[in-house]
């Protein structure tokens, strides 16, 4: 018998007597919870941590009888006081309780709020999160519930430094431990919670979670950042689901089993990640009334104890997507790549070319007009198709014009004619178009890129202070209905940029009427609808203007409308006799058909 085990039991003995002697005549306690109520910590099971610090009798006196009916065997782990411990490296620091095991503070060392001040993405004071296990006794959380702690190093397979938090507590009949597991230069943080004995304490073979944040503004623009801040969850079958960025309340309550949960801001995540599944889960989100705040998020769920074991994974970092998409699958989805038509391009194209230019360039001023001059060079083959099948159009513009005297009263004779004169020019109105088209999608992906990018954060750019929001100009002193209470500069460049453009090419189509005017009206209402938008986006849009006019002023030095006028019409000799192929009939005759129900 050693002396921990020698002092457990004169304590033990000695408790019973004051108690039989000060309680003998209180309500009767069952002997088996009598004897459970006060037994000392020994030497848990584990070896790897020290001996727990022995109760002292005066601690054991201090526990009331509601503390031993509700906690049983479980109640001197109520007893102790709080520390905190830091895990860290070089990306973040997590501040941990021993009381309960639960994350306290979270901040991330690379970056600052947009008043410069150090980065929470978790705070004890806005966030908060509750540990539950059922019992014979009743619900019980872990935070009642104080542990001891070590702190040591590993060295992972590869070379990497591995900070291990182990808390641990426990009493003659088991012992709880919490271990986290912190990589050298990662965001995640390793989580496992542990039961050992306790043979028929616990009653189900789950751990209820229950975490809340009110997460605190980080940005300067408060309206766009509660536009990204929503609860993302990810079920066990692949389908990823948020509640949304609206400011009404929502909630959900998801069926299927869920794979990870996250907190999603506009540049950061909180998420937990599961190593099987959660269960029973529950998230919900609202918008505070309080400016400091850009949403409460709130999550419920159950993690399966497996042989007593719970494992699962936090994320606390950047909404990077190289680096989102190795942290588990679908975790990539926090950020908004667009729709499926132009996600493509974002994930494939524009974010390699962001990782690649940033090793070289760190202005992101100079990296956004490189990016325009790759997808420019890249697509100037589509861009010279184009300019050519807008020149083919123009060239024959004298003989529409004719076409338009003789059946202008009459559409569908309009329309069969002019089909006719294309196939004998050998022209096709939609040369022009189609290679624009295909051009589309870089120009709507960028839409949802630049919001959205983190690299943009904080990066100023001649008169812009930061990329990632709109460049305040000028300040008015008073606002106009949906364009907001300021000038952006880049927005106004980009705005004048595209009228030129239009009215240049406008030059070298034969569009007119509404179609005309069309391309006047949409820059305008575009300058309302980016006003408030990242200057990153409007510059880009401004620069890729730019360049579509050096492209097409230097397509223009090599091409000549007399040759494509000669061209043309050697096409009108040479297909004089040939047949209407087989769609161009059907075309036709679905025109009549759709005419003559018309007149009738």
């Amino acid at each position: 018998m050693d002396r921990n085990q020698a002092t457990g039991l004169i304590l033990f003995a000695a408790v019973i007597l004051i108690y039989s002697i000060f309680f003998a005549s209180g309500p009767e306690i069952d002997p088996s919870e009598e004897t459970i109520a006060v037994e000392n910590t020994v030497t848990p099971n584990q070896g790897s941590i020290e001996e727990f610090p022995p109760i002292q009798k005066e601690e054991t006196d201090s526990l009331s009888e509601d503390k031993i009916n509700r906690y049983g065997v479980l109640a001197t782990l109520t007893l102790g006081k709080e520390e905190i411990v830091t895990l860290e490296n070089d990306v973040i620091k997590v501040d941990v309780s021993t009381k309960g095991g639960t994350i306290k503070n979270v901040e991330l060392k690379e970056y600052k709020t947009w008043e410069g001040k150090p980065l929470l993405l978790l705070d004890e004071e806005s966030s908060s999160m509750s540990q539950m296990l059922e019992t014979t006794k009743g619900p019980v959380l872990l935070e009642d519930f104080y542990f001891f702690p070590e702190l040591t190093s590993e060295t992972s397979e590869d070379g990497k430094q591995i900070q291990v938090l182990t808390l641990q507590t426990g009493t003659e009949s088991g012992t709880l431990l919490h271990r986290f597991e912190l990589v050298e230069g990662s965001y995640q943080v390793k989580k496992s919670f542990e039961i050992n004995d306790y043979q028929g304490v616990f009653t189900q073979n789950h751990l209820s979670i229950s975490w809340n944040d009110v997460a605190r503004a980080h940005e300067q623009d408060l309206a766009e950042s509660r536009r990204k801040t929503e609860v993302n969850y990810y079920t066990a079958e692949g389908s990823y689901e948020n509640l949304g960025v609206g400011d009404s309340p929502e909630a959900e309550s998801p069926t299927e089993a869920v794979k990870w949960i996250g907190f999603s801001q506009r540049f950061f995540t909180a998420g937990i990640i599961a190593d099987q599944n959660f269960s029973n889960v529950n998230v919900a989100q609202s918008t505070p009334t309080d400016s400091a705040f850009v949403r409460q998020m709130e999550a419920s769920f159950d993690v399966p104890l497996t042989e007593g074991k719970a494992d699962y994974t936090f994320y606390f970092g950047p909404d990077r997507y190289k680096v989102l998409k190795q942290v588990t699958e679908g975790f990539e989805k926090n950020v908004d790549m667009g729709y499926f038509f132009v996600s493509w391009v974002n994930k494939y194209i524009i974010v390699n070319l962001f990782a690649f230019l940033e090793k070289y360039f760190s202005n992101y001023g100079v990296i956004i007009i490189l990016i325009v001059l790759i997808i420019k060079l890249a697509l100037s083959p589509l861009t010279y198709k184009s300019y050519i099948g807008m020149a083919k159009m123009r060239v024959i513009k004298p003989e529409i014009d004719e076409l338009k005297e003789k059946y202008g009263e009459d559409p569908t004779k309009m329309q069969q004619e002019q089909m006719k004169l294309f196939s004998q020019l050998g022209v096709s109105p939609v040369a022009g178009c189609l290679p624009l088209l295909f051009q589309m999608p870089f120009l709507f992906a960028m839409f949802f890129f630049f919001p959205n990018s983190i690299e943009l954060r904080q990066e100023s750019f001649l008169w812009a202070n930061d990329l990632s929001t709109y460049d305040e100009f000028i300040k008015l002193p008073f606002t106009i209905p949906f364009y907001g209470s300021h000038v952006s500069l880049f927005t106004l460049l980009m705005t004048i940029s595209q009228i030129v453009y239009t009215h240049f090419n406008n030059q070298l189509t034969t569009a007119t009427g509404p179609m005309k005017n069309l391309g006047y009206i949409m820059p305008v209402m575009f300058m309302f609808i980016l006003n408030s938008y990242p200057a990153g986006l409007s510059f880009y849009y401004f620069v890729s203007n730019m360049v579509t006019f050096g492209q097409q002023a230097l397509i223009k030095l090599f091409v000549d409308d007399e040759k494509i006028r000669q061209k043309v019409e050697a096409n009108k000799v040479k297909n004089a006799n040939k047949k209407k192929s087989k769609f161009q009939q059907r075309l036709e005759d679905a025109m009549k058909a759709a005419d003559a129900n018309r007149k009738k």
